[in-house]
């Protein structure tokens, strides 16, 4: 038994050091030299992301921020379809929201504060933006580059404008995002949320974890059984109505606290920009740590640039590559620049009965609560009365958070499925039979992996997690960088803008 712990815990010692490489820029714990500013490590993926987002938004014009009005004035006329799909444009926007609206946004900017003060939130809106540019570019190449398979069904993503829009010699570039997406979806976007709505659950009825499990896979599975037709039925009535009632109630939140408002933002702009010393820093270490926080958490909460919403926007019912794209850079902005907003305004600003270390202290941010826990005890300290012994805020807080995880559940299982099924096809014989036959066997492992998920450990599963995602995203980055001038002529409205790689093959998909 003592080995097997020993053997564990290196393992999770092993892992932890290469998360922390990716995503903190440090080995061992300690700052390297060559990727370091005055002893503060500089995150390698937070170079990349932004590094490729700036060189995308610099090309687009910033098109992101000046097609912002443009793009909220099409969210009413989404819901119509108007080109070849699988569901409207509204539905598959929803679909990708559900995606990513999830814990990031409720226990991610929590993270965020936690790790780099409240100054963490102004470079968590810097990099939404900066993320809109990256959306944009996935969403618009999603609809450009994307297949139709023998019976009529449109589907796509990286792995398809990979195919298409680089040619065959990158086969090696598609595959390797599909096996990035495949660790990600069972790890973040399963084990994870399952792990997450089945502790909801038992906090707020009782349930035990296991059969809470049980209950989220069997929904899970009534509803994937009908493939994205089905999730995008299901999130275009879940996201919008659960979203908006999340947010109304933030708002009411900051209403009821309004004359502390100029404060919080007090802080977050001090934060951003405070050139103190930070202990045993250099002068500008508190920065260095905000921006560094910030950037993290943003990522994680919008996937702006890893390569999963462009598989939603794929299937949408239009044919214009520059709609979709707006579309796409939307849900960024919604996950971000909206819902984690208004989740760190309300941490940030209403007051309550909180302690940190055994002393009163006025925010949840400012005390011992970690994670959605903060978040949670925010909201019922703005809305205290209480349902069945438990309070307002806590209750609605907790309904978003289940509601969020089990649409994500939802939206990550079609993911997998286009990875593994991209897989498959390129195995000599392949046929649209044998995808389908493979899709059911992916949704029932998929529930199982929900129901084994829901009761873990999620220790060594959340470092897991951070890895899995930058090797989804990484590819995907590189497929951006590598077709960004194809973006810039699709933002001017050039819908057969790059090259077109196609191939007669036997296999599903023949168009390479």
């Amino acid at each position: 038994m003592a080995a097997s712990d020993t053997a564990g815990s290196s393992l999770i010692d092993q892992v932890t050091n290469v998360s922390d490489f990716i995503w903190g820029g440090t080995w061992n714990g300690e700052a390297l030299p060559w990727l370091s500013i005055g002893g503060q490590p500089i995150p390698p993926m937070t170079l990349i992301l932004l590094g490729i987002g700036m060189w995308i938004m610099i090309g687009l014009k910033f098109y992101p921020i000046r097609k912002l009005g443009s793009a909220f004035k099409g969210l009413f006329s989404s819901r119509k379809s108007d080109g070849a799909g699988e569901i409207s444009p509204f539905a598959a926007l929803s679909t990708a929201l559900s995606g990513q609206v999830g814990t990031g946004n409720l226990a991610g900017v929590a993270t965020a504060i936690t790790l780099g003060g409240p100054g963490a939130i102004f470079w968590m809106w810097v990099t939404a933006l900066v993320g809109m540019a990256l959306a944009f570019a996935e969403g618009s190449l999603a609809i450009r580059y994307r297949e139709k398979t023998s019976d009529g069904v449109y589907r796509g993503g990286p792995m398809s404008y990979i195919m298409m829009g680089l040619g065959k010699k990158y086969t090696w570039l598609a595959i390797l995002f599909c096996l990035g997406t495949l660790f990600s979806a069972l790890v973040t976007g399963n084990s994870i949320q399952a792990n997450a709505v089945a502790d909801g659950l038992n906090e707020l009825f009782g349930i035990e974890e296991w059969l809470g499990g049980l209950i989220v896979a069997v929904l899970v599975f009534i509803v994937i059984i009908g493939g994205i037709k089905s999730i995008g039925g299901v999130a275009e009535k879940i996201i919008p109505f659960m979203a908006g009632a999340y947010v109304l109630m933030a708002v009411i939140a900051l209403i009821l606290n309004f004359g502390d408002l100029p404060a919080t933002f007090g802080l977050i702009f001090n934060g951003a920009f405070n050139t103190q010393a930070a202990t045993g820093g250099f002068l500008g270490a508190a920065i260095m740590l905000a921006i560094r926080a910030g950037v993290a958490r943003g990522l994680f909460s919008n996937e702006a640039g890893q390569g999963s919403t462009p598989i939603a926007h794929a299937v949408a019912q239009t044919n214009d590559p520059e709609q979709q794209g707006r579309m796409a850079m939307l849900g960024t902005f919604i996950d971000t620049i909206v819902i984690c907003t208004m989740t760190a305004l309300v941490m940030l600003t209403v007051k309550g009965d909180f302690t940190a270390g055994g002393e009163a202290v006025a925010h949840a941010w400012n005390s011992d609560l970690q994670g959605f826990a903060m978040t949670s005890g925010a909201f019922a300290a703005a809305f205290p009365f209480e349902i069945a012994s438990v309070p307002i805020g806590t209750l609605v807080a907790s309904i978003a958070l289940i509601l969020f995880v089990f649409t994500t559940l939802l939206t990550w299982s079609y993911y997998g499925e286009r990875a593994i099924t991209f897989i498959y096809d390129r195995v000599p014989g392949s046929t649209r039979g044998g995808e389908k036959v493979l899709h059911m066997i992916w949704r029932v492992l998929w529930c199982v992996v929900i129901y084994i998920g829901a009761s873990q450990d999620l220790t060594l599963v959340w470092r897991l997690g951070d890895i899995s995602n930058a090797a989804m995203a990484l590819p995907n980055l590189l497929a951006l960088a590598l077709l960004s001038g194809v973006v810039f002529k699709l933002a001017q409205g050039d819908k057969t803008a790059g090259p077109d790689h196609h191939a007669d093959t036997p296999e599903e998909p023949e168009e390479y």
